[in-house]
């Protein structure tokens, strides 16, 4: 017992005496590769880095690339390889939210997509910040926040100095800002670090000194920038470096001390919970980010995560059944008929399972990431991948049927089977309505842009009314004909700022939207111009998530941002009720006559009856 003590003893005091060791370090972030002049900014950094004598190594804060490609994610390494410092990396949502592979090459390519280390007596935890493939506020992935538990059990203890790294502001530009903070709060946090704003900035998040550091990109200067951190054994300097130019008097400091926290800052509120008219029948909690809906086959319910598992819910009572590890993350929301399960992965393949026993029958191979989801018609599968394919399965066999090899950029959409046509649209602003026998290209649509970041490629297409009604990140919402694809209106209503998040009503009357300003509208489906037909009393709080609406004759469910499901009724427009699951944003829904099962990007699922 006695040499455990002075072996304890020993380690407190290595580690201040450490702790008093000046060093530097610096940070870059928001490079931005394949974004305008990205590539040049970020190889005059290295070049600058590699002339500095006196730091010890370097923080890149994410937003390494502009839209998370392949290409351009291995040209930020090859630039980065070029570094002689040691680096530590995490992503940021331009890296996660446009990824052609689901998020899976940032890890692949650079090792992985958190760290942590110690250096000179203090502590270095970094973790990435999301969204991953699904437009929405920041989140820390809820496998980050299990890795996180396991660091600090693994390393017990709390004295020594930490410095914390996320891509976003730990503020409500991450929906569960808190579950990363409270639990920093029980470790000798020093500060935490992000990028994300592009400006050199202090904020206070909730007791913890946070720093903002500015976009590597030159922007109108003739160079860009990053950051020169200073810590001594009492405090912390910050000075912009500007590369072969010169580095500027520090323009933040603060004393190294420990922290205390008074609470006070907000939560995430749940009070209405204690008077909805919904009852929760059982819920579940993942180990893993959630990024998928639910089908279901009346006994039980299928849906997938971020740490690659597709498996099964007893409806009944909330059980696993069964669970089927793929080797990627999944975003792709099962679908299953005929005793078989379908699912696309990040791994490059799309799986057939037993829906009984998780089993899997067969598998196709794609040529990348597998993030759209599949439509079974027929005894056939349609489903879109990342290698600018769409294919035709058959789903006894899992024969390939057809391909079209045509497509611009990624598939991560859900299609619509109308008319003999599959339709849905792609991130490199395509659109395709194809022969559901043949997979020849009926019609194609281009709303015109050349950002990708403005496709029609995150909404499910609803049609009704031999009409295709899609809905993009330029807020314009268009009706195209179903026969032809050509345009019979297309609109911008700055008094309905309209998203992704669409779905058609059980009469068939409207098409649902949601509007960024949080209000449910619906839209005629026979006028000739974006006719606003139909208003709900509901009024969120501004909105971006992407997930679809889905309804019955008694009520319409309405997903939100952060965790909030509500259930609005289809005549009168009045919000029967309302309930909070977490706050992270919702997938798309399963919605019965009895029961409604939810579930939310942080990892949990609920069943909801009303």
């Amino acid at each position: 017992m006695k040499k455990i003590f002075l072996a304890l003893t020993f380690s407190l005091c290595l580690s201040a005496v450490l702790a008093q060791s000046a060093f530097k370090f610096a940070q870059i972030t928001d490079t931005h590769i394949g974004g305008h002049s990205g590539e040049e900014d970020l190889r005059r950094t290295v070049e600058d880095l590699n002339s500095q004598t006196d730091i010890d190594f370097v923080i890149l804060s994410g937003d390494v690339t502009e839209f998370g490609s392949d290409e351009e994610l291995k040209l930020a390494k090859r630039i980065l390889d070029g570094l002689k410092l040691p680096l530590y990396i995490v992503p940021g949502n331009h890296d996660s939210n446009w990824s052609e592979s689901g998020a899976n090459s940032f890890r692949k390519v650079f090792g992985g997509e958190t760290f942590f280390f110690e250096h000179k007596g203090f502590q270095f935890l970094g973790t990435t910040s999301g969204p991953n493939m699904r437009m929405s506020p920041g989140q820390i992935p809820r496998e980050n926040l299990v890795w996180i538990d396991s660091i600090f059990k693994a390393h017990p203890n709390k004295e020594i100095p930490m410095i914390s790294i996320n891509h976003y502001p730990l503020d409500s530009s991450l929906n569960n800002w808190y579950e990363l903070v409270d639990r920093l709060q029980t470790r000798n946090i020093q500060f935490a670090l992000c990028g994300h704003g592009h400006s050199n900035k202090l904020y206070d998040w909730d007791g913890i000194p946070g720093v903002m550091s500015r976009s590597n990109l030159r922007a109108k200067a003739e160079v860009g920038g990053y950051n020169i951190i200073t810590l001594t054994k009492d405090s912390v300097f910050f000075q912009e470096r500007n590369p072969s130019v010169s580095t500027q008097n520090a323009w933040l400091k603060f004393p190294l001390k420990k922290l205390t926290f008074d609470g006070n800052y907000k939560r995430p509120d749940f009070s209405v919970n204690a008077t909805t008219k919904a009852k929760v029948a059982w819920e579940y909690i993942n180990d893993g980010d959630l990024g998928a809906g639910f089908s279901s086959d009346g006994k039980l319910a299928f849906t997938a995560n971020t740490i690659g598992e597709l498996y099964a819910l007893d409806i009944k009572t909330g059980l696993r059944k069964w669970v089927f590890q793929t080797g990627g993350k999944i975003y792709s929301t099962p679908a299953v008929a005929n005793g078989i399960v379908m699912v696309g992965s990040s791994d490059n393949f799309i799986y057939a399972v037993n829906s009984k026993t998780g089993k899997e029958i067969w598998k196709v191979q794609a040529d990348h990431a597998v993030l759209g989801s599949p439509n079974i018609y027929k005894g056939k599968v349609y489903i879109g991948a990342s290698d600018g394919i769409f294919r035709c399965i058959d789903l006894k066999s899992g024969k390939v049927v057809w391909t079209y090899d045509q497509v611009k950029n990624y598939v991560s959409t859900l299609p619509t089977i109308a008319d003999g046509k599959v339709i849905f649209g792609s991130w490199g602003n395509g659109f395709y309505a194809l022969d559901v026998n043949t997979g020849s290209l009926v019609w194609e649509w281009n709303n015109g842009h050349t950002n990708r970041m403005f496709s029609a490629a995150a909404c499910y297409p609803v049609v009704a009314n031999n009409r295709v009604f899609i809905v993009a990140p330029d807020r314009f919402m268009s009706a195209l004909d179903l026969k032809t694809g050509k345009v019979i209106w297309r609109e911008k209503k700055d008094e309905y700022r309209v998203r992704e998040s669409m779905g058609l009503s059980f009469d068939e009357k409207y098409v649902y939207a949601k509007t960024m300003d949080g209000e449910l509208i619906g839209i005629s489906v026979t006028a000739n111009h974006m006719d606003v037909s139909w208003k709900s009393k509901l009024k969120l709080p501004y909105e971006l998530t992407p997930s679809a609406i889905y309804s019955n004759k008694d009520l319409v469910v309405v997903p939100n941002n952060s965790g909030l499901v509500s259930a609005v009724h289809p005549k009168s427009g009045e919000v029967l009720w309302q309930y909070k699951i977490t706050n992270g944003m919702v997938n798309p829904t399963l919605v019965t006559k009895k029961y409604i099962i939810a579930s939310t990007m942080d990892g949990k699922i609920v069943k909801l009856t009303y």
